[in-house]
């Protein structure tokens, strides 16, 4: 696992308020959005992306076609990341 998607899973815990999880339980292929994986919704990709263009910079464009699966998982945040 790298650094960014460490970081990225404690910012998910961090920004979303997620009480009963803990950085280390979310897997970084786990679907962040699926009733299988966080369930997040449409609000927690909201506050997400906002911090995460604040911390490292990354313009997140609403009108991409692929801004969904950017943030379907942790790993694929972080490859978004570090490719700009």
């Amino acid at each position: 696992m790298s650094a960014i998607e460490s970081e990225l899973k404690q910012m998910i815990v961090d920004v979303l308020g997620l009480e009963d999880v803990r950085p280390e339980d979310i897997g970084s292929e786990e679907n962040l959005f699926d009733d299988v994986g966080l369930a997040l919704d449409s609000i927690d990709a909201l506050e997400l992306g906002v911090t995460i263009q604040k911390k490292y910079g990354v313009k997140i464009d609403p009108q991409d076609k692929n801004v969904a699966s950017h943030f379907q998982t942790v790993r694929a945040l972080a490859d978004f990341i570090g490719a700009k």
